[in-house]
Formats: C-alpha cells, structure tokens, sequence
C-alpha cells in the first residue's frame, strides 16, 4: 500500500468519526424541536381537554343551581295550580344588586348544544370567567334580567369552559333562557355584530346610543373574536319574548332538558 493510500484510508476514518458525533448545535436543535412539540401538546391540552373539562364542572353547576331554585319554587307553590300565563303581569325583577362573584342566574341556549347551561354571577373578571363553577359574568352596572334595558353578560369563546364558544352560530329567533331563583325569562336572538374591544357603548341601556332612554328588554351576549383571538368582540343581542315565574315551572319548549338537571 502506498503513502498516499494509507494517508486517504485516515482522512476517510476520520470523516466519517467526525460525521458520527452529534455536534452542539445539532443536539439544540433536537432539544429545541422536542420543547416546541411538547409546548405545542400543552397548549393543545389547554385550549381542549381542559376547556372540556371545565365545560362539564360549569355545566354541572349550572344544573345543580337550576334544579334546586325548580324545586324552591315548587314547594313554595305546594299544592296549588301553576298561575295562568295571562296572570304573569310585568317581568319579574330581583334586587338592585349582587355581590362580585355571587351567581344569580343560570343560562341555557339550545343552539349552543347539550350541557350548555351555565351559572351566570355579577362581574366580568378572570375570577368569574375562568371559574370552574361559573363561566359568565354579568356586567356591573347593566340591567338584570326581565328589566327594561340592557342584560349584558360576557363569557370565553375557546377557552376556560367556553361558555359563548357557538354564540356565531346562533339563528333568527333562538331562544336564550335565563333562570333566577324566582323566574324563568325567555329571549329571542335578533342581531350579531362585531366590534371593536374599546366598543364598550353596546353595554348602553339602548346599545351603541348611551343618551337615549329604554323601551325594550333586551340581553347581550359578549365574547371574542375570532376563535383563539381577542382581537374584536362578536356581540349577540336578543329581545325579552315572555317570562314566568319560577313556581309556575321552566317554558314547556325546554322542559325535559331542565328535567335532566333534576338527575
């Protein structure tokens, strides 16, 4: 074997030892693609499983709440007949105000699908919203449910139980209950808008015209928009068809639903 072939044997075992062993920044890149896919697995987790979890705990809550104020206004009644519908008169309103935190309605929107029921408590912080037996805040300073003006409540879209997360599917004429201890109040579903986060004048008793004076009831359902974004916010806005009184039971249309919070 000549110089130069053993000198070419060398540098070729060389190469390939060197080629061999992963170099510094080949194991950063590994290690940095292996911590993108498990932030990746996080997130997913967090945007999915834990929304579906807290979805269940929020709908439970809002069961239990709803069966038990059924039931108050069932004993309260006893025996005696539900009241004739005509009999109902002007919409029952609770008191002036609730304490940050305190739950004093349950939502259902059939449209929003199965176990959609949620608790709906005063305020809009993340102690409401991102709360495991809560999930929507009502906006301070807003009317309450029944009274002339506007009802207006917010809740997460895509995270956090997602209470609001099929508010852009709703249809002409949904219907959107809400439930206090001492009445049930039926909404109907007129208008979706978008706005802008600063748009805070679509809370006005007469959204978007803060100066003019109430003449209708109506809820607004607020959330963000798009989907995983705050960039804007999708308003719903409903108009108050009918309500009745808790002891007379829920409307008929959701009956069988509300039977299964009894469970």
């Amino acid at each position: 074997m000549s110089v130069d072939q053993a000198e070419g044997g060398r540098s070729r075992r060389s190469e390939a030892s060197a080629h061999g062993r992963p170099s510094v920044v080949g194991v950063l890149g590994e290690l940095l693609l292996t911590a993108g896919a498990l932030i990746l697995l996080f997130l997913g987790w967090q945007l999915w499983w834990n929304d579906a979890i807290v979805a269940g705990q929020q709908s439970s809550a809002a069961s239990d709440l709803g069966a038990q104020w059924l039931e108050d206004g069932w004993t309260e009644r006893g025996d005696a007949p539900p009241p004739a519908t005509e009999a109902f008169g002007d919409a029952l309103v609770g008191p002036v105000s609730y304490g940050n935190g305190e739950a004093f309605a349950v939502m259902y929107v059939p449209r929003f699908g199965e176990d959609s029921q949620r608790r709906i408590a005063e305020g809009v912080g993340l102690d409401v919203l991102n709360s495991a037996h809560l999930g929507v805040g009502h906006y301070p300073g807003t009317q309450l449910p029944g009274e002339v003006g506007n009802f207006a409540i917010a809740s997460h879209r895509s995270a956090y139980g997602g209470g609001m997360h099929e508010i852009g599917r709703l249809r002409l004429g949904d219907p959107i209950y809400i439930q206090t201890r001492d009445a049930w109040y039926t909404y109907r579903f007129r208008d979706l808008e978008y706005v802008a986060p600063e748009a805070v004048d679509v809370l006005a008793p007469v959204p978007h015209h803060p100066g003019l004076q109430p003449t209708d009831r109506i809820v607004t359902l607020t959330s963000c928009n798009p989907l995983y974004s705050t960039a804007e916010r999708i308003i719903a806005y409903g108009v108050l068809e009918s309500w009745r009184p808790s002891a007379a039971g829920p409307p008929g249309e959701i009956a069988d639903v509300v039977a299964t919070w009894e469970a």
